[in-house]
């Protein structure tokens, strides 16, 4: 082969490079055809239901990346903060925010800190976090919705210049994420640490303190949205998580973060949220049902896990 021939293949775009182009596409010609989709209230509509997914997934983005993969115990945090930001709110809000933000932190990072100083397996412990958890919230709700005594938590369900308060609090989760991601010295070694965790311990660069770390924002980011559900149902019961864990996994596999750590971006996990939010917000316009919706997201998020697999085996050669 001539080296012009060889510059010319360079050159070319590969499948897997406008893969994403092409999964774009169809999507964007269904949605700009479907009646009410090109409006203000319903892009409104969009940016407020990313926002419980968004800022769970913004937290879970940096766990993946300081390759602990993901946590199965997500939803059954966000209820415990849920219950605990209720159960407390009539001492006053700030101590109702700060008591369901330490809940959330103490939750996840001791997690983090089996996974990070003993290399437990993320998958088998969250499993088992998820069920002593739930059996908590059960426990002390005793199976009943948990209400609150008093309604100052109706500030959470406030907006400003037409879109909720939980729209700028996802924006500034994302906005810190990316910061400690890029700009600090913890967030740099969550990148080297997913790398690879026995040449980061072989380097000397303290693994478990940087995971806790990374659970620990995951725990806050899983308070934040346990209290904004609590604040909009106006209740919390041991459901109220719902599909939290599944959606924030999705929307940050979609973001393109590589599930086996090392790779990801706070903003591209924002983007993956919006992603998913406006696929089941088409969906739910054209009629279509609760469980077409999320089958496709499925499809998507196995698209984009392949895609990304390939791409990361083809740079690795």
């Amino acid at each position: 082969m001539t080296g012009t021939a060889a510059l010319a293949r360079r050159r070319r775009p590969s499948l897997l490079t406008v893969a994403p182009a092409v999964l774009l596409l169809p999507l964007v010609v269904v949605a700009v055809t479907t009646d009410r989709f090109l409006t203000v209230d319903n892009a409104r509509a969009i940016l407020a239901s990313a926002t419980f997914v968004g800022i769970t997934a913004i937290g879970a983005t940096l766990v993946m990346i300081v390759g602990s993969a993901v946590s199965l115990a997500t939803a059954q945090t966000a209820t415990v903060a849920a219950m605990t930001f209720l159960a407390t709110a009539h001492l006053g809000l700030p101590t109702a925010v700060l008591a369901a933000l330490v809940c959330g932190i103490v939750l996840t990072a001791a997690q983090g800190a089996i996974i990070g100083y003993w290399n437990s397996n993320p998958i088998v412990l969250t499993i088992a976090a998820g069920f002593a958890i739930g059996g908590v919230a059960t426990w002390f709700s005793g199976g009943t919705p948990v209400y609150p005594r008093t309604t100052t938590f109706d500030v959470l369900n406030a907006t400003y210049l037409g879109l909720p308060l939980a729209v700028y609090v996802l924006l500034a989760v994302t906005a810190l994420a990316h910061w400690t991601l890029r700009r600090t010295t913890a967030g740099r070694q969550m990148y080297l640490i997913g790398e690879n965790r026995a040449a980061a311990r072989a380097a000397g660069l303290p693994v478990g303190r940087v995971t806790v770390i990374a659970w620990a924002f995951f725990g806050a980011c899983t308070a934040l949205t346990g209290m904004f559900l609590a604040a909009f149902n106006t209740s919390a019961t041991v459901t109220i998580g719902g599909t939290l864990t599944l959606d924030a996994i999705a929307a940050v596999l979609v973001g393109g973060t590589a599930i086996a750590g090392g790779r990801g971006s706070a903003w591209q996990t924002l983007a993956g949220a919006v992603l998913i939010c406006v696929i089941s917000d088409v969906l739910l316009l054209r009629g279509f049902s609760t469980g077409m919706q999320i089958l496709v997201k499925g499809v998507l998020v196995l698209a984009v896990v392949v895609i990304v697999h390939l791409r990361t085996t083809r740079g690795a050669r």
